[in-house]
């Protein structure tokens, strides 16, 4: 069998913690950042982890991510 693929655009804005979740940078924070509340550009700092349905996307599109 051939290696499988992984996709370059996963790669490069997705890792996969060691409990096999999926971790990804805040959206919502390249521009207009004038018209955000406080509240929410506080909230939107650092990573967070995508839900499970998305997650399992992610994951099939990395085959050697843990």
């Amino acid at each position: 069998m051939p290696k499988m693929k992984t996709k370059s655009s996963c790669k490069k804005r997705f890792k996969v913690t060691a409990k096999g979740r999926v971790k990804a940078g805040q959206a919502g924070k390249r521009h207009g950042m004038i018209k955000r509340t406080n509240k929410f550009l506080r909230n939107a700092r650092g990573t967070t982890t995508l839900s499970e349905p998305d997650a399992k996307i992610i994951k099939s599109m990395m085959p050697y991510s843990r």
